[in-house]
């Protein structure tokens, strides 16, 4: 089996699309629908048949090119069954736990309310991949539209028992801002240091700073290190719960 392949790409003011494929079977699965026009271009230049449209929570700019891609390709358009009644165009609705194969794939639906109480990521353990939407983002995670910091703090937590290696996927480029936050509450982090570097380098020439992984997240985005004591004690909250220093955080990039 090929690994797929993988076409990120940047649209609307600051989405990603991505854009998956199998050379073996043809099969090809956009991320979410930013743009229909945009991820139109990128599948006829490709000359890709759009088989799947995986979409991760009900928000216009991730949705309002589902009407557009499927009138071109008629692809089956998977979503959350929690918000089933906010998407139009779904096909088939998954819930957390729920399977189903794509290109000999095994895609595992994991339940990350917080962003949206209905969100959900896409995962693929033999690709080590993980799309998450507006939930995890690098150096940071998604607004409390709709979830309680209890709700995000746990879809965290749940997405950092992956495997380090998982490569993963956001919504937005985010993460130059992510860094100079994150900078603010974990300035003793060595490695979050040198990231903010990296990341400063790449979009100084133009460069995505995705895909992430897990492993990164863990050892410099704050959001994943609520345990950690030099934050903790940055924070003025050393005895505090996690979600309570989750919930901190979040209040601080809100007005960040």
């Amino acid at each position: 089996m090929t690994s797929l392949m993988i076409d990120q790409f940047s649209c609307r003011q600051d989405n990603f699309g991505v854009i998956l494929h199998d050379p073996l079977t043809g099969e090809t699965a956009s991320i979410d629908a930013p743009d229909g026009g945009v991820i139109a271009r990128r599948l006829e230049q490709a000359g890709w048949e759009l088989t799947h449209l995986l979409v991760t929570h009900h928000h216009p700019d991730h949705v309002e090119g589902i009407a557009a891609l499927t009138e071109a390709w008629s692809p089956e358009v998977i979503g959350p069954s929690a918000e089933a009644g906010k998407i139009a165009g779904l096909t088939r609705t998954l819930s957390d736990g729920d399977t189903f194969e794509f290109a000999g794939r095994i895609v595992k639906i994991i339940s990350t309310p917080g962003h949206t109480a209905g969100h959900i990521c896409f995962y693929i353990a033999d690709e080590d991949l993980l799309f998450a939407g507006d939930t995890l983002f690098a150096l940071g995670c998604g607004r409390l539209f709709e979830g309680s910091p209890e709700d995000m703090f746990g879809s965290l937590a749940r997405l950092g028992e992956l495997p380090d290696a998982t490569r993963v996927y956001c919504g937005h480029e985010y993460t130059q801002s992510n860094a100079r936050f994150a900078l603010t509450v974990d300035p003793d982090n060595q490695a979050l240091a040198e990231r903010a570097k990296q990341i400063n380098d790449m979009r100084a020439e133009g460069l995505p700073t995705l895909p992430t992984t897990i492993g990164f997240e863990k050892r410099t985005n704050p959001f994943m290190r609520t345990g950690d004591q030099s934050i903790r004690k940055h924070l003025g909250l050393e005895a505090a719960s996690d979600v309570a220093v989750f919930a901190e955080l979040r209040r601080r990039k809100d007005s960040f």
